[in-house]
């Protein structure tokens, strides 16, 4: 009982209250993610659209996404963390239920193309006020907590849409839109600004911010991190893409293709929890770089696989690598943002995710009917491989800069968050029961 206790105490004690309350926002919100896990589904078999048609409209709302977050990281510097959460969580909302009575095409359409801008426009704001509020020596296991929170609650809601599509499409969109104006409740009542004084003074070998965009662009050091999370996104979003066709082509049903593909989401809720205390005090470099070779090993094995227990299998361990990039990104992320940019970098860095979500498909169709399916899984590894060298060559680049942004840094004093709470509460909080909040890594 002790060792248990200790376990938790080391893995979700003192953080911050106004963390909690962006993680019960998170996991509320991941809940109700209903409509982008079954809208393929509902436009080409409820609405009768063609495949065309339907991957069409998913990928506008790739496009505005791209746009979301752009636009949201400089919301998040100018305007605030706080308003730019709340305002892109309603229209979030707003556009959800729009898009569920939508029928003519080009208004289907629209509405994927605003709702994707508001969506991913929270992303920036949320990251920007997770850094905040979290102290640099607890951001790796806050990262990690989120993360499960975010892969618990897709796991969930991918079982209660199925029960919910059966008796209507349109409860989907009603549901997810609720939750998401939840999560904006949470965050009206719970979570002041977090946006503190920042330093006019740029770190060592940074230029001088006289544009944001400018600032961003000359740093190449950041821009190179960046280019690295495209080249891991581009191979991890083949699972949800070329992953299953392949499967198909081996004569196995879509069913089971949900069935193997839910071995990512269970082994990340149970065993993202452990991440870091298996990699606290290790080269950040070391552990991107290891990353990035098992999970294109585990896409690389694909090629071999023709049954159920293999595809399973290659699942698993390019999950082991995910589980090892994602709170090593996260924490890095964190440190490689000026704090008077802090939102446009996260914009910045999501999206390279918007990027490869609408490029990962593409190009992975190119290569699978140009060069075939083992040529696209083996190309795979053979990209781990590069982003591997890539990691430990730049790594101690990244260092030196994230080492000199501490130095120039002012702390940041976020208005109305309260004191760390005591432990016995923040292990409350982390153990209690959330009913179930993926997408977007």
């Amino acid at each position: 009982m002790r060792t248990v206790r200790g376990w938790l105490q080391d893995t979700a004690g003192g953080l911050p209250r106004t963390f909690w309350y962006l993680w019960a926002g998170t996991l509320i919100n991941r809940l109700g993610s209903f409509v982008l896990i079954f809208l393929a589904i509902y436009l080409t078999q409820e609405r009768g659209f063609s495949a065309s048609q339907a991957g069409l409209v998913i990928g506008l709302w790739g496009a505005g996404g791209a746009v979301g977050t752009t636009i949201g990281g400089t919301l998040t510097d100018r305007w605030g963390r706080r308003p730019t959460l709340l305002t892109a969580h309603v229209g979030a909302a707003g556009m959800m239920i729009a898009l569920g009575f939508a029928r003519p095409l080009w208004a289907v359409a629209v509405g994927a193309l605003l709702l994707g801008a508001f969506a991913e426009a929270a992303r920036p704001a949320f990251g920007a006020m997770m850094v905040d509020v979290v102290p640099d020596k607890d951001r790796l296991r806050a990262f990690s907590l989120n993360y499960w929170a975010i892969n618990l609650g897709f796991a969930c809601a991918a079982v209660l849409a199925g029960f919910a599509a059966q008796g209507s499409y349109l409860l989907l969109f009603l549901v997810n839109a609720t939750t998401t104006l939840v999560t904006a409740l949470i965050i009206f009542a719970k979570v002041g600004e977090t946006r503190g004084p920042v330093t006019a003074l740029p770190a060592k070998g940074m230029p001088a911010p006289a544009g944001a965009l400018r600032t961003i662009l000359a740093d190449r050091v950041f821009l190179g991190f960046v280019a690295l999370n495209l080249l891991a996104a581009l191979v991890f979003l083949q699972h949800i893409s070329m992953l299953p066709i392949a499967m198909g082509d081996s004569g196995l049903s879509p069913a089971t293709y949900g069935s193997v593909i839910a071995l990512n989401g269970v082994l990340i809720v149970f065993g993202q929890l452990f991440v870091p205390r298996l990699i606290k005090g290790r080269s950040r470099s070391h552990v991107l770089a290891l990353a990035s070779l098992v999970m294109g090993a585990g896409f690389g094995l694909t090629a071999l696989a023709d049954t159920v227990w293999l595809y399973g299998l290659t699942v698993l361990i390019w999950t082991l690598g995910e589980m090892l990039n994602s709170p090593s990104n996260a924490t890095l992320i964190a440190e490689l943002s000026p704090a008077a940019l802090r939102g446009r970098h996260q914009g910045v860095f999501s999206l390279s995710w918007q990027l490869a979500g609408a490029a990962a498909p593409i190009l992975g169709g190119l290569v699978r009917e140009h060069a075939g399916n083992s040529t696209l899984w083996l190309g795979c590894a053979g990209i781990g491989v590069v982003a591997a060298v890539a990691h430990l060559i730049s790594g101690p680049a990244r260092e030196r800069r994230a080492v000199a942004l501490r130095a120039v840094g002012t702390p940041v004093t976020p208005v109305n968050v309260t004191a760390t709470p005591a432990p016995e509460a923040a292990e409350a909080a982390a153990t209690s029961p959330a009913d179930p909040v993926r997408a977007g890594s």
